[in-house]
């Protein structure tokens, strides 16, 4: 047996241990504060809006990630479902709801503190799914807190001006409720400072990602689950700019010093679809024993927005969080994952059937099947959760994963593999 193949530590990555603490603990200070006001918001939500009200705010969708990280999820959706929720809904939605019946949080062991912060305001946008309402009106309950929300066109091939007015009309609405609930007044130069930082932060993010077409890939989809965690939590903030563009200056430094994120890369994979939480280990070992480094990913680019040039930054939040591809149609899933399969020269695509998130699989429709017969990809389903690990099979997943890496290698040597061009690779 040859000696483990062994990573280079992101040394960004300690900056963002020591973020990330800051990041929660100030949420609990919120929390306590009389002259604070907390708000939750769903991942691709008005989180701008609610920077610019002074609102600190919360994503009980990292909630949902960390649980099933931490393996725990399985315990706690049984408590969802006794209080009336299907078991085979959101597996995110259910696990929450369920820790917060049962009074567990892994903020506890993480940061020392109880749990996520008690909300005065929930806000959503159901550009993702319609279950965060559900999930945002069960704490609602919960907390006596208001829940506003934001239900944008779904299933959208062409973003038209019309859907775009719609979303930000929508937008204003909820401006309007804000002000109404809290005897507040938006400032709206402020909307157009938080906007243009997140747009930044995004930017900064998708030019990380975009380091990946090199070859070797300096990041991978299993750093990216990690990294992303700023423009996520901390959109709109100076921190997150901050943070990106010290990680891309890194990233930029391992292209030029030919340093990848997986020793001896032999092959470059796609991964559609939510990531497997409770098996990212597992799953990152097992792709660096085979030399298969997951170059790029659905998931990771949906928070890689078009940059803010100015102007109207409602305009800008409505057709953001309006064009991202979980809220498209397959007439535009199809081309965008082609072209992705282009840029990084991708040689397979795994797709995850995520058996509690049906709005981000997509290999329910024959999507996969029309892009192994109708442009020659090799790709691989498999089956799983997001979060709840009794959909998931270890054992089945790694042999079919050293299956599909046997598969490229004949496709390659048959000369029968689809071998898109290489761009920006090398030092």
């Amino acid at each position: 047996m040859g000696a483990a193949v062994k990573r280079v530590e992101i040394q960004a990555q300690q900056r963002l241990r020591t973020l990330m603490r800051d990041y929660f603990l100030d949420l609990d200070a919120a929390a306590r504060d009389p002259q604070r006001r907390v708000a939750w918001c769903t991942s691709v939500g008005p989180c701008e809006i609610l920077a610019a009200f002074g609102f600190a705010t919360y994503f009980p969708e990292n909630h949902g990630a960390l649980l099933g990280a931490k393996k725990v999820s399985h315990q706690y959706i049984p408590l969802a479902v006794s209080a009336g929720y299907c078991a085979e809904s959101c597996s995110y939605m259910n696990s929450d709801i369920g820790a917060a019946i049962g009074g567990y949080s892994p903020l506890q062991e993480a940061y020392g503190i109880a749990g996520p912060p008690k909300p005065d305001l929930l806000a959503y946008n159901t550009n993702q799914c319609r279950e965060v309402q559900d999930w945002f009106e069960f704490f609602g309950r919960r907390h006596n807190a208001p829940v506003f929300g934001i239900c944008p066109p779904r299933q959208l091939g062409e973003v038209t001006p019309a859907h775009v007015a719609f979303v930000r009309g929508e937008l204003e609405r909820l401006i309007h409720q804000i002000e109404g609930r809290f005897g507040l007044s938006l400032d709206r130069r402020r909307l157009e400072e938080v906007v243009a930082l997140s747009s930044r932060a995004s930017t900064l993010w998708r030019e990380a990602l975009e380091t990946a077409r090199a070859r070797p890939a300096p990041i991978v989809f299993w750093d990216g689950l990690i990294q992303m965690a700023p423009v996520i939590l901390m959109r709109g903030s100076r921190l997150a700019v901050e943070y990106y563009e010290t990680l891309l200056a890194e990233m930029k430094q391992r292209v030029h010093d030919g340093i990848g994120a997986v020793p001896g890369e032999q092959y470059r994979i796609y991964w559609e679809g939510m990531p497997v939480w409770p098996r990212v280990r597992d799953l990152s070992e097992k792709c660096l024993e085979l030399r298969a480094a997951v170059v790029a990913s659905t998931y990771c680019n949906s928070w890689a927005f078009e940059e803010y040039a100015g102007g109207d930054p409602l305009e800008w939040m409505a057709r953001t969080s309006t064009e991202i591809f979980i809220n498209r149609a397959e007439s535009f899933k199809e081309p965008f994952l082609l072209d992705m399969f282009e840029r990084f020269a991708i040689d397979g695509a795994v797709f995850h059937n995520a058996r509690t998130c049906p709005n981000n699989t997509n290999s329910r429709f024959g999507l996969a099947q029309r892009l192994r017969e109708q442009h020659n990809a090799a790709v691989l389903v498999i089956d799983g959760d997001l979060s709840d690990q009794r959909f998931f099979s270890t054992a089945q997943t790694m042999t079919n994963l050293e299956a599909f890496i046997e598969q490229l290698e004949t496709r390659r040597r048959s000369g029968n593999a689809r071998r898109p061009a290489a761009q920006g690779a090398g030092r």
